[in-house]
């Protein structure tokens, strides 16, 4: 991708503000993650984006503008390697969900981003007036969540997923632990934790109730 050079405002002797916005957007993006909307402060931000008040403003428009873009900037990222193994054609439902449980497990903890989600606990607990970012980050959860139950039914239709599992209830169920995962992963739990309790997860999957009665 061409890094975007935006001009800002002039400083100094007339020379231009320029920075890559890309750049600055993955850093934004890095320190909500770690920190939180609210405990995200505006001189932080601009810290550390390299940039001036003015050119954060010219670019981006408000904090809560730019929470937005940096929210949907992490999606992207995640959803390359979530959809990805969910989606996989070659292997059947259940491998899919163990698969995605390995993965979580090394990408909540790898060390090059912060640990966990920037999703799963991200505005749980909002002011009055910011209700609007707690909307908007319940229904990322609720996709992720739907994705799963979409997978699920394609399952039950191919016959790798028996006719009567609750597909919504199995799903919510698997998202659910997925959070929970990335709580573990931000209090230190290691990956090795977090994929034994993967597989831990996968013995809940049902089976049908045909083959245990015949």
């Amino acid at each position: 991708m061409t890094p975007k050079i935006i001009q800002g405002s002039k400083r100094g002797r007339g020379r231009p503000a320029v920075f890559d916005r890309d750049k600055a957007l993955l850093e934004a993006m890095k320190l909500f993650w770690e920190r939180g909307y609210e405990g995200t402060s505006f001189d932080d931000l601009i810290a550390a984006m390299g940039i001036s008040a003015s050119s954060f403003y010219n670019s981006f428009g408000s904090k809560e503008a730019l929470y937005c873009e940096a929210t949907r900037s992490y999606l992207e990222w995640a959803g390359q390697w979530f959809f990805a193994i969910l989606n996989d054609p070659s292997i059947d439902t259940k491998t899919a969900f163990a698969h995605l449980f390995e993965a979580t497990a090394e990408e909540f903890t790898r060390g090059d981003h912060p640990l966990g989600c920037m999703i799963s606990l991200a505005g749980t607990h909002c002011p009055p007036g910011m209700t609007n970012i707690r909307e908007m980050m319940a229904e990322h959860r609720a996709f992720s969540e739907g994705a799963m139950a979409e997978r699920i039914h394609k399952g039950i239709a191919k016959g790798d997923v028996p006719e009567d599992t609750d597909a919504k209830m199995l799903a919510a169920y698997y998202s659910a632990v997925a959070r929970g995962l990335a709580v573990q992963a931000r209090d230190g739990a290691s990956r090795k934790t977090l994929a034994e309790i993967g597989r831990l997860a996968m013995r809940a999957w049902p089976v049908d109730s045909r083959a245990e009665t015949s």
